[in-house]
C-alpha cells in the first residue's frame, strides 16, 4: 500500500474544510473537500476514500446518517467525526456505528494529522489482517 491515502474533508463551514485540507495536504495524500453530506456521499460512489473527517452538524443530512451510509457502502474507509458540539453520547454512537475516533473543535492542525494517520495506519492494519486471514483459509 504505497499510493497516496485519500482523504475526503466533509464540513459546512469553508474555513474549517480549506483548515483540514492545507493541514493534511502534502506528498503523503490527497485530500479533497465536500460541504454537506449529500454531496461527501456522491465523491464517495465516484472514487473511495482510505479516510473521511466528517462534521456532526451539518445542514440536511448530518454526520451520523452519513457515518451510517459510509460504514455501510464503504467499510474499509475510516472515519473520523469532528464537532463543535462534542458530548459523550454522540462520541459513544460514532464509535458503535464504526467511526475510528471522535475529536472536538477547534482542533488543530496537529490534531488532525494525528487522528488521520492513526486511522491509516488502523487501515493499513485491518487490510493485512483480512489478507492474512483470506490466505490461511485456503492453506
Amino acid at each position: 500500500m504505497n499510493s497516496k491515502a485519500k482523504i475526503l474533508v466533509v464540513d459546512d463551514e469553508e474555513v474549517v474544510r480549506l483548515s483540514f485540507a492545507r493541514s493534511l495536504a502534502g506528498e503523503h495524500c490527497n485530500v479533497e473537500t465536500a460541504c454537506n453530506g449529500q454531496d461527501a456521499l456522491q465523491v464517495m460512489g465516484q472514487r473511495p476514500f482510505d479516510v473521511v473527517l466528517l462534521d456532526l452538524m451539518m445542514p440536511g443530512m448530518n454526520g451520523m446518517t452519513v457515518l451510517k451510509a459510509i460504514k455501510q457502502q464503504w467499510p474499509t474507509s475510516e472515519v473520523i467525526i469532528i464537532t463543535g458540539y462534542p458530548a459523550v453520547d454522540t462520541a459513544k454512537e460514532a464509535v458503535m456505528l464504526g467511526a475510528y475516533d471522535y475529536l472536538a473543535k477547534p482542533a488543530g492542525p496537529d490534531d488532525v494529522i494525528n487522528a488521520a494517520n492513526g486511522a491509516m495506519l488502523h487501515k493499513r492494519w485491518a487490510m493485512r489482517r483480512y489478507q492474512e486471514g483470506s490466505c490461511a483459509t485456503f492453506q
